[in-house]
């Protein structure tokens, strides 16, 4: 239970309403550089060399406030030709400065067959995959399997953010 006063709550929800709506949408890919990271094609980087620019990309996206979501599935490279290539070119509003607002990436999010395959096959509880029976009998269900990377556990996420200071 939170001990905030309702009215509080209330008026910081309207001033978030309206912090978002101040802001001009800008995509990563454009953001990113201006903040030091480079984005270079992903035919530029050798295999060495990926795993490190991914990893700054990752870093960079957290400090915009942008947080990656179901990556184990792809290698390094893959990540980062789907992001490059398309994830960051989406125009989002970010606020790096407000720490209870947050960009989500979701690589398996899109809603298309494939996604939601995916989704199931690498991601989802057993409740989730008994839900999906039940509403969807006549689907097949793919088999259960480990996602072949490890990433997502180490990936930063959004409450792990400083708070501001109490002025």
């Amino acid at each position: 239970m939170s001990n905030d006063d309702p009215e509080d709550l209330h008026d910081r929800f309207l001033k978030n309403i309206a912090l978002y709506e101040e802001q001009e949408p800008e995509s990563p890919f454009e953001l990113l550089p201006k903040s030091g990271i480079a984005l270079p094609a992903p035919e530029e980087l050798g295999d060495e060399d990926m795993g490190r620019k991914l990893w700054d990309v990752i870093h960079g996206l957290a400090q915009l406030g942008a947080f990656l979501h179901h990556t184990d599935h792809l290698s390094d490279r893959e990540l980062y030709i789907e992001l490059w290539s398309d994830a960051l070119r989406e125009p989002a509003v970010l606020m790096p400065g407000e720490p209870s607002y947050a960009y989500h990436i979701d690589l398996v999010g899109s809603g298309s067959e494939e996604d939601i395959e995916l989704f199931l096959k690498y991601y989802a509880s057993n409740k989730e995959r008994r839900e999906w029976l039940k509403d969807w009998p006549t689907d097949p269900l793919p088999d259960r399997e480990k996602p072949p990377y490890d990433r997502d556990r180490r990936l930063p996420v959004a409450e792990g953010r400083a708070e501001p200071p109490v002025v």
